[in-house]
């Protein structure tokens, strides 16, 4: 799988864990050396990054015999490196959403037809409800590839006869990526001899398919082991929720303007049933950044509905030196330009916020009446500054690196994290005042996401077991 959030090794995962640093070394070396003896001497050049892991994952797993080994694509599908695999068990395409752009299209038909790159002959496919047109898209590739294709049928046509199904996963997506991990799981069972699951109708590969819909694949009594499958699944970083003291931490790697809004819901819901023990004033805080050719402002537009305190925008970078993070470290991006890109994003919420309120833009929403936070007088006035000609007070603000976000947010109140220094780090009167409300706050929220990066360098800093 890929990206990873905290250690390269989570890419490669045996019995669901990431293996071992010794195994991960010997393994590399192995490759690289292997590679390094017989790459062509004219053209010298080595695998990159993802394909040398993808390389190497191969070698892994065929080294370790797993008995199954589940491939996740990098991008697209018809011309990734992860193609390679000829007569698969079983491929699955999720939920389509508009991403890398310049390298697989800008329409939903474009991208299905790269992710329908996958499909096999005579090996089954599977996916979910998608738009009318990128659905014919996948059609026409399974034809063009004689792969017989289904549609998952939704979740709830699993339920029927039982009790609800409770996924460990939040979020009303994780439905239908849910019931297609049950349709691949049920053809690698059949492969092994059990048929008491039923078995699928061949789909026969004629014209007669074209113009009507994917069939309908059918949903079947459920094992005890995917019942509780399901209840136990964990994914770090997708819907994830740290509470640590008054801080509680919302992580969620959503990217794409179909996941951000997926998270939003969530997030929304989250923040509502999180237990109200206090009387005292909530604050809510974005804490975002976006890499690539994502179009920021339609992701930040999104977010806006939120109710967002303070928004925070800062590098995928940890620390401001990033040589002791080698599994953090992008070479691909400079911290100037990262730090320009933040820039951007932070001009973007204040001009998104303008075109919301209409009137004192840069007066950050605790000013709500009916909002989450109803300061005395006396406290909104550390949020005013005498009248400039570019109001200085903005609710958004930048960092040069996830330490230092990280810690104004939490402002000494989560015990994982160090105080900020009181040197007179934080000049801006943004920062200065969001400080009192930060610490007297009963209850602070934020929600980490943009980029799957940046939630693996939070959750680096925020749960340090990860990095053993």
């Amino acid at each position: 799988s890929s990206p990873h959030l905290v250690q390269v090794r989570e890419r490669i995962r045996i019995n669901g864990q990431p293996i071992s640093k010794d195994l991960f070394s010997k393994y590399f070396w192995l490759v690289y050396n292997r590679l390094e003896e017989t790459k062509d001497p004219v053209h010298a050049s080595m695998p990159a990054y993802f394909r040398f892991l993808t390389i190497m994952a191969f070698h892994v797993f065929l080294q370790e015999k797993v008995d199954l080994a589940v491939v996740e694509v990098g991008i697209g599908g018809t011309y990734d490196c992860t193609n390679i695999i000829r007569a698969p068990v079983v491929c699955g395409v999720s939920s389509l959403g508009i991403d890398h752009t310049s390298i697989l299209g800008d329409t939903m038909e474009k991208i299905a037809w790269q992710k329908g790159g996958i499909f096999k002959p005579g090996v089954p496919a599977f996916t979910v409800a998608q738009p009318e047109r990128p659905l014919e898209v996948l059609r026409e590739r399974a034809q063009e590839r004689e792969c017989p294709l289904y549609l998952c049928p939704e979740l709830d046509d699993f339920e029927e006869g039982c009790q609800a199904l409770e996924l460990g996963l939040a979020g009303a997506h994780q439905r239908s990526n849910a019931a297609l991990a049950l349709q691949l799981a049920r053809m690698w069972l059949q492969r092994r001899g059990c048929h008491a699951l039923g078995n699928l109708k061949e789909v026969p590969q004629s014209t007669e398919l074209v113009g009507r819909p994917v069939p309908l694949a059918p949903a079947f009594q459920l094992t005890d082991a995917m019942i509780q499958g399901l209840r136990d699944t964990e994914w770090l970083g997708r819907t994830q929720v740290l509470t640590h003291g008054p801080v509680t931490w919302y992580l969620d790697g959503a990217h794409t303007t179909s996941s951000i809004q997926a998270c939003v819901r969530w997030f929304r819901q989250a923040v509502l049933n999180q237990d109200k023990s206090h009387d005292g004033s909530e604050v809510r805080v974005l804490l975002f950044n976006a890499t690539g050719d994502r179009d920021t402002a339609a992701l930040l537009k999104l977010l806006v509905p939120c109710h967002f305190d303070y928004a925070v925008f800062c590098p995928n970078f940890m620390e401001v030196s990033v040589a002791n993070n080698a599994d953090q470290q992008n070479f691909n991006v400079t911290l100037e330009n990262a730090l320009t890109r933040c820039l951007e994003n932070q001009r973007t919420w204040t001009r998104l916020l303008e075109e919301k309120v209409g009137q004192d833009p840069w007066l950050p929403s605790p000013l709500r009446v009916a909002g989450l936070l109803q300061p005395a007088p006396a406290r909104g006035s550390l949020l005013l500054v005498p009248p400039a000609p570019r109001p200085l007070n903005s609710p958004a603000l930048v960092f040069p690196c996830l330490a230092q976000a990280l810690r104004w947010v939490a402002q000494g109140r989560d015990p994982h994290l160090a105080a900020p220094a009181a040197s007179g780090a934080h000049p801006h009167p943004a920062a200065s005042s969001g400080v009192v409300l930060l610490q007297e706050a009963a209850a602070i929220h934020v929600l980490v996401t943009g980029s799957l990066h940046l939630v693996g360098g939070a959750l680096r800093l925020l749960d340090p077991a990860l990095s053993q």
